[in-house]
């Protein structure tokens, strides 16, 4: 006769309850938003483990969520700020090894049913569980994204992963922390099974039964390397680290099992890690190095690797880095971007963009796909309309490739996003955001016309990159509804939105858009207004800067592999030729008119320009280009540079210097200004919008580890060489008066 007990409340907030025989633990911290493990935690699951075993009743476990969206979202990040030495990391690693041996090794089955967020720690402890289902809301998803910390799995995950599903998918997921959905993880061998949401406790029932009767019997095996191909690139940190390991990687799956072949694997897989991170990621080369302990000498010996790599990489700089960036986006995710934070945001159902080409179906496709409302791109003619509709569908149509998406998925997605040549479906849009060429007298234009045919509460945003705001509005009948959006190219792929107020904008326009730019995937910060705001303006000297460069004889090659090795995604050269060296050029008198010389761009890329030289959108820029790809740089280009094909052969670390400071000492100058909310919204804008080194914390955490009178010291004597271009900060001068950093109270 089936039973049922009913359930009991234990600590940690942790339950326990048996159903027909199947001992069900509940996890459901109080007080928080998702659950994370800690050793209170595991120890209190332990107990509850023995008590199910001692039960002669229980012939398996169920260990499920009680979180409405959430599974166990890792380790407790602020209790680990907590520990003093790394010897006291290493003892509590080794604890949750000793729980997860004693869960793996449990006499009764137990069933992890996963439903929403199943990452690091929580992945490890589903991983020592016999048995895993996940549901398929796209709310779940399966990872261990230590290394975007600058840590490694620790407890256990370096061992029990590549255990799983073979070393080669493991080290992806592994060295590049990203996540997988339910789908994938069940193609890897992560999970066993995925079941719609409804069905997620009842099957885990019913399976843990399964599996006590022995009616259940699970084979695994290595799925290899094809799955985790399809997983999709991932936004923020994870995004560094793409790409590491490459399908011609690995030749045989039969590669890990010999010890010849296990060389072959590693030392390849640390050649391709090494040439991506240039050793700045020391949580990478750890991992790899753990993981092959545990495959050349056993489980115990990799554990123990993974124990004392734990306990060492929490006191690195890295990894403190690294982890005040995730406090950092952590906290703007529950900011509304006001000084306000009763302000609520107002329902946005329709979006209209202005502008099609790159930036507008970029827009359109993470307000219509991502944010999943109904979008209307307008174009001036029917090539334009096309080509903001053409920018959408190649995203979903790389989605499909990548089967992240089926046929009728994209087709349905697709459907939110239409275009014409007229303002026919703008009357119901409660935002507009314009994507027009950077004239002020246009945006003005298309501002009168939107407000002759929109509802009286529509928000218009522009995503100018330069152009004041506050110019903007007074084109505007409604001037506390104009604010700015500035996306970042590709829309799709980049994870920063910078949104710019006026004085005027109104509090819920701002509170609104911010919301906004969260549902479409985005990391927003929130800026005041200003020439460049705050993003295009700490680029311009820093591209300015590698311009001086290129006219005192530097080579480009040397130049852009400078700024590489200091951090930077890109050289700026690169960089420049990515974002057009025609948008650089417009951008250049705006900055020298509202900052004087110090922002004057040299002349040393006029010839360049002259000789129709845009960059990669038309084939043609310092590099060549071949089907879109990159290759060598054009020899011809140094004809129209100073010097000529008379390069010299300048210091490295010297040209990242300056190149580096002069956007550390302009962020510092929007801090000064009040461009900048806080130090915070700058480190976080410089690293997801401009790809300024995560390692380092962004350029005001990098002004404070070098000690602002180390930075004054550096930039005077730069200005001693090179001019008024290098005029360090005012902020600077009055943090080494005070003898405080950027980020002191």
């Amino acid at each position: 006769m089936a039973t049922k007990h009913e359930e009991v409340e234990a600590k940690q907030g942790l339950s326990y309850g048996v159903t027909d025989g199947v001992a069900v633990i509940t996890v459901d911290l109080p007080g928080a938003a998702v659950n994370t493990l800690s050793p209170e935690v595991g120890t209190e699951f332990t107990q509850l483990l023995l008590q199910a075993e001692r039960d002669p009743e229980v012939k398996a476990v169920v260990f499920i969520s009680g979180k409405k969206d959430n599974f166990v979202a890792g380790a407790n990040i602020d209790f680990l700020q907590t520990i003093k030495s790394p010897d006291d990391v290493v003892a509590i690693s080794r604890a949750a090894h000793a729980e997860f041996e004693r869960l793996e090794e449990f006499s009764k089955p137990v069933v992890a049913a996963i439903h929403g967020a199943c990452l690091g720690g929580g992945l490890e402890w589903a991983l020592a569980c016999h048995y895993r289902i996940a549901t398929d809301s796209p709310k779940t998803s399966l990872g261990l994204p230590e290394t975007q910390l600058g840590l490694i799995p620790g407890a256990g995950g370096t061992q029990r992963l590549p255990a799983l599903i073979g070393a080669q998918a493991a080290l992806d997921l592994i060295l590049t922390g990203k996540n997988v959905k339910a789908s994938k993880a069940k193609k890897l061998g992560i999970v066993d099974e995925v079941v719609p949401v409804p069905m997620l406790k009842r099957i885990a029932l019913q399976r843990a039964a399964e599996l006590a009767a022995g009616t259940l019997k699970v084979e695994r095996a290595h799925q290899g390397f094809k799955a985790v191909a399809a997983s999709g690139k991932k936004k923020g940190l994870a995004g560094i680290f793409q790409g590491l390991i490459s399908k011609d990687l690995w030749a045989e799956a039969a590669l890990e099992d010999n010890p010849l072949g296990r060389k072959v694997l590693f030392d390849q897989a640390k050649k391709a890690l090494l040439k991506k991170t240039r050793g700045k990621y020391p949580a990478q080369e750890k991992a790899l190095q753990v993981i092959r302990v545990g495959l050349e000498s056993g489980r115990k010996a990799g554990l123990e690797a993974e124990a004392k790599a734990f306990g060492e990489l929490v006191f690195t700089d890295v990894s403190r880095r690294l982890v005040e960036i995730f406090f950092a986006t952590t906290a703007l995710k529950k900011e509304n971007g006001t000084a306000n934070a009763n302000v609520k945001p107002r329902e946005v159902k329709k979006v209209g963009v202005l502008g099609g080409g790159l930036m507008g179906g970029g827009i359109a496709y993470v307000a219509g796909v991502l944010q999943g409302v109904p979008v209307r791109v307008k174009d001036k003619d029917d090539a334009g309309a096309g080509r903001a509709l053409k920018q959408a569908q190649s995203v979903l149509d790389e989605r499909v490739k990548r089967r992240s998406l089926t046929h009728r998925e994209s087709s349905a997605k697709m459907s939110n996003i239409t275009a014409g040549t007229d303002y026919s479906g703008f009357k119901s849009v409660d935002l507009v955001i314009e994507a027009v060429f950077e004239d002020l007298k246009l945006k003005h234009k298309v501002i009168a016309e939107v407000e002759a045919v929109t509802g009286p509460d529509t928000i218009f945003a522009s995503n100018t990159s330069s152009l004041p705001i506050t110019e903007l509005a007074k084109g505007s009948k409604r001037p506390s509804q104009v604010i700015g959006m500035h996306y970042f190219s590709p829309v799709h792929k980049m994870p920063l939105l910078e949104i710019i107020t006026h004085p005027g904008t109104a509090e819920w326009v701002t509170a609104t858009c911010v919301d906004v730019g969260r549902k479409q995937g985005k990391t927003v910060i929130v800026v005041n207004d200003g020439p460049g705001f705050y993003t295009s303006r700490i680029l311009a000297p820093y591209m300015n800067e590698a311009a001086h460069l290129l006219a005192e004889g530097a080579d480009i090659v040397q130049l852009d592999k400078a700024l590489v090795d200091f951090g930077f995604p890109v050289g700026p050269i690169t960089l420049l030729d990515e974002v057009g060296i025609d948008v650089a050029q417009k951008v250049g008198p705006i900055m020298e008119a509202a900052f004087g010389k110090r922002m004057a761009a040299p002349k040393a890329l006029d010839g360049v320009i002259s000789d129709g030289r845009l960059g990669r959108k038309t084939q043609k820029g310092f590099y060549l280009y071949e089907d879109g790809k990159k290759k060598e740089v054009d020899p011809a280009v140094y004809l129209l540079l100073p010097h000529g094909k008379d390069r010299k052969s300048l210091d490295a670390a010297e040209m990242a210097e300056r190149c580096a400071l002069q956007m550390v000492n302009e962020a510092i100058r929007c801090l000064g200004e009040g461009i900048l909310r806080s130090p915070r919204d700058g480190d976080v804008g410089a690293i997801f919008g401009l790809g300024f080194p995560p390692f380092l914390g962004g350029p005001l955490r990098y002004a404070d580890s070098l000690g602002p009178a180390h930075l004054l010291r550096k930039l005077e004597h730069y200005q001693d060489k090179y001019g008024e271009r290098f005029t360090p900060a005012p902020l600077l001068v009055e943090k080494v008066r005070t003898g405080k950093g950027f980020y002191d109270a």
